[in-house]
């Protein structure tokens, strides 16, 4: 299979709200917007990433899974996520699931949640303790000199 595009589809009740968050604290611009579905594309950095939002209750959903999205989590790997703390934890208020903190298995992140409550959270990858790097099959750390 050759994939040309991959990308998340947020099933919600609130498509209107839900795009405006979005665009506002993640920096997704709509591509396509009507009442039922927003595409939605984020191009402000060197990689360009898609998330859709769309109604549960459209006709295109099959109809035993017209409902709200349950059991999600958004992750939003960034530079620098004490900045990221700060400006949405901080100064826009948005809900607060976990608390900043560094992981032993190579990441300091915290969770916040959309108006849907779908989780999303937010990551800067960090140098793991000697336990976790072996498991890592790749160097996924900026600066990291272990060359792992």
């Amino acid at each position: 299979m050759k994939t040309v595009s991959f990308y998340p589809v947020i099933l919600t009740e609130q498509v209107t709200v839900s795009s405006a968050f979005y665009k506002e604290y993640f920096g997704f611009d709509p591509v396509f917007e009507a009442e039922w579905y927003v595409s939605m594309k984020n191009s402000n950095q060197e990689a360009s990433f898609e998330l859709a939002i769309l109604d549960a209750a459209h006709p295109t959903v099959p109809e035993a899974s017209r409902r709200s999205v349950q059991g999600l989590i958004l992750n939003f790997e960034v530079d620098n996520v004490d900045a990221e703390y700060e400006r949405l934890i901080r100064q826009a208020k948005l809900p607060l699931h976990l608390d900043i903190r560094d992981e032993e298995f190579g990441q300091r992140h915290f969770i916040t949640s959309d108006p849907n409550g779908v989780l999303i959270d937010v990551i800067t990858m960090i140098p793991p303790s000697e336990a976790y790097s072996r498991q890592y099959t790749e160097n996924v750390w900026s600066g990291n000199e272990s060359g792992i």
